[in-house]
């Protein structure tokens, strides 16, 4: 999405990425980026808070308007109802590690037949 933007952005069209990977949207250097400090996946807030989801709409919007400076990060201040998220964001241990690997094989498995 990031590199998508970038060669929009070339093309003279002006970009907003809304995510959550805030590491690798800066390192790819897109113009203007809102933050969003959620699960991957759920960049516009959670699922059926509409609130949220217009409020990050709202926030590019805005960024898209404002923005003097290329490369220009604003931080959503949404959060997700619980912190739990994080705990296991990632997390691979002796407890979901053999699941975590047949979910790759078969993954594997139905690439490799299209």
């Amino acid at each position: 999405m990031s590199l998508v933007a970038r060669q929009i952005e070339e093309a003279g069209i002006p970009t907003v990425v809304i995510g959550s990977a805030r590491d690798i949207v800066e390192e790819c250097g897109v113009t203007r980026f809102v933050f969003t400090d959620l699960p991957l996946g759920n960049p516009m807030g959670p699922p059926e808070n509409s609130d949220a989801q217009n409020h990050t709409l709202r926030l590019a919007l805005s960024l898209l308007e404002s923005a003097d400076n290329p490369r220009t990060t604003v931080q959503s201040p949404i959060r997700w109802p619980t912190e739990e998220w994080r705990d296991s964001y990632m997390l691979v241990d002796s407890q979901n590690r053999a699941a975590l690997l047949a979910e790759g094989e078969a993954r594997r498995r139905a690439k490799a037949a299209h």
